[in-house]
């Protein structure tokens, strides 16, 4: 017998049960409330340990699983009273590493915080010890950092690259170009 690629005979049959029968694709299995409710608590443990996640993100993690609302709700719930889901330090921690490392502005973090379907008011409360001032020193310090790496291109070159990039990470256009006038004194001030 000639050697061949692909299947054998023997494993040619679908390990899926018929159309139709209980854990086919087109009818997902039937699951006891108590097994789904560790199903739920599997997936939300798992999804925990990998990052932090708000409870929107949670909540669409579970629907996506196709846990049941109340039993999705419930478990939710629970790991909020136990504390592994806390949305207002999830808050602040996304405000501290955002502002810290990726050096965003008050702006893009809000809208990011939104996006992740944090509460209005834990977001206003995350963000309430940013002012406009932290804003502007932020961006003097990423538009003298950067002008540093770009000194030897042409001004006009230098501003427009440097705009975009601040106005990426969320300052104001007002903000964006005096931290650029900024920074161009102060690489004449260094020179």
């Amino acid at each position: 017998m000639a050697f061949q690629r692909g299947r054998s005979s023997s494993r040619s049959k679908s390990r899926r049960p018929p159309s139709g029968e209980e854990g086919s694709l087109d009818q997902p299995r039937l699951l006891s409330p108590e097994k789904l409710e560790t199903r739920a608590r599997n997936v939300l443990l798992h999804q925990l340990a990998r990052s932090a996640k708000s409870t929107s993100q949670l909540r669409k993690i579970l629907e996506q699983r196709e846990i049941p609302t109340e039993i999705a709700e419930m478990v939710l719930e629970r790991f909020t009273e136990v504390g592994l889901i806390d949305d207002a330090a999830y808050a602040e921690t996304i405000v501290n590493s955002r502002r810290n490392f990726k050096g965003l502005a008050k702006s893009a973090i809000k809208r990011e915080l939104n996006e992740k379907g944090v509460d209005q008011a834990l977001v206003e409360e995350a963000i309430s010890g940013i002012t406009a001032e932290d804003d502007f020193e932020s961006a003097k310090d990423l538009a003298v950092r950067r002008y540093r790496q770009m000194a030897h291109l042409q001004k006009d070159v230098r501003t427009r690259r440097l705009a975009g990039y601040l106005q990426r990470k969320g300052y104001a256009s007002s903000a964006v170009f005096a931290a650029i006038r900024f920074a161009e004194e102060q690489y004449q001030l260094e020179a």
